[in-house]
């Protein structure tokens, strides 16, 4: 049986960092409640994060009458759903490239057989998978893929298709691309959990090619849970003005209880005391408290995820893949390891992996 390997990784965020200016800027929208204010502004400290990057510069001032530079998210005027597209086409395609610059030269781009993108927070036709073809110098008869709207666990999915491909065609050379603008969905509202789960979000685009070179981390297997009863709690809905998500406070509970009941089943036939390596997608830092807790992990065993959460927030999609960047070079050498993310559903996806 052919294996699929992850031979390379490259990520790319905006030069915008935003994060203190977004966290000025919702505060404000709570001003007429001090005490409100407050609390916000001490669970807003606690999230773990310390940089959150966008494709759109802001103002220079959070409390000022605009909040972007370009003066489109103006107070008491938000764009809508439909302006929000248009910006999307702009910077998401710059943003793709950037982590496929970072991942392949001229040669290797024009072997490349397959093309994936995921993305969730933004559509437009021609789509994003064919402008990365122009900007990229892929070959345009390249076949392609685009992944839609599932959310952060996109990228195991783009993943699981590579490897199809792969075991399928021994001599195919699979791009996956993830590409997230979460930022462009900025909302000018005043309830207290929308305010805190936007204060998550962040730009990110990573790159991966997937081969049946046996470099780099092999891929295992993949597996995947269900919990239906939280099917309310995480959602995506596309409104007049712009996507909305609604991330409850009851999420890291759901997971925790999830994992500890059935996460074996994520795990195919190894334990979680045999696994060196845990890329789990940092939605937030309640979620990895909580998948800590329920797989019993050790303090250090989620490291880089909290890290990546650090440096640059919850980028839906593209963020495990950082993570998984991020301890590329040591698996590589040896080791096996588990990554996961979830998403609208109550769904956990992962994805077993070892050092080639």
């Amino acid at each position: 049986m052919v294996e699929a390997f992850i031979n390379r990784i490259a990520t790319a965020v905006p030069s915008h960092d935003v994060h203190r200016f977004f966290h000025r800027y919702a505060a404000s929208l709570l001003s007429g409640d001090p005490r409100r204010r407050a609390l916000f502004l001490r669970m807003a400290e606690r999230s773990g994060i310390e940089h959150r990057f966008s494709c759109f510069a802001p103002g220079d001032d959070p409390d000022g009458a605009s909040l972007d530079r370009e003066g489109t998210f103006r107070r008491g005027g938000f764009p809508g759903t439909g302006t929000r597209m248009e910006m999307y086409r702009t910077a998401a395609p710059v943003l793709g490239a950037a982590a496929v610059d970072g991942l392949l030269g001229a040669d290797e781009a024009r072997r490349v057989t397959h093309l994936i993108v995921t993305s969730c927070t933004g559509f437009s036709a021609p789509g994003l998978d064919l402008a990365l073809i122009e900007r990229c110098g892929l070959d345009p008869s390249v076949e392609r893929t685009v992944v839609g709207f599932m959310g952060c666990y996109a990228a195991i999915s783009g993943l699981k298709l590579a490897r199809h491909i792969v075991r399928a065609e021994p001599a195919a050379s699979v791009l996956v691309v993830n590409v997230e603008i979460c930022t462009l969905h900025l909302k000018e509202t005043a309830d207290f959990e929308k305010l805190l789960s936007f204060c998550l979000w962040g730009d990110g685009a990573a790159a991966a090619l997937v081969t049946a070179e046996p470099n780099g981390l092999r891929i295992d297997g993949f597996s995947a849970l269900v919990a239906p009863e939280g099917a309310g709690m995480m959602t995506w809905d596309i409104r007049d003005d712009g996507f909305d998500m609604l991330l409850s406070g009851e999420v890291p509970a759901a997971i925790q209880h999830l994992v500890s009941t059935r996460g074996e089943r994520l795990l195919g036939a190894s334990r979680a005391h045999e696994l060196g390596w845990w890329a789990v997608h940092p939605g937030g830092r309640s979620v990895l408290d909580a998948v800590a807790r329920g797989f019993g992990l050790g303090a250090d065993d989620l490291a880089a995820s909290r890290e990546v959460l650090r440096r640059f927030g919850n980028m839906s999609s593209a963020t495990v893949m950082f993570v998984l960047d991020a301890m590329f070079d040591t698996v590589r050498h040896g080791g096996r390891g588990v990554a996961m993310a979830f998403g609208p559903g109550l769904v956990t996806e992962a994805m077993l992996f070892a050092g080639a």
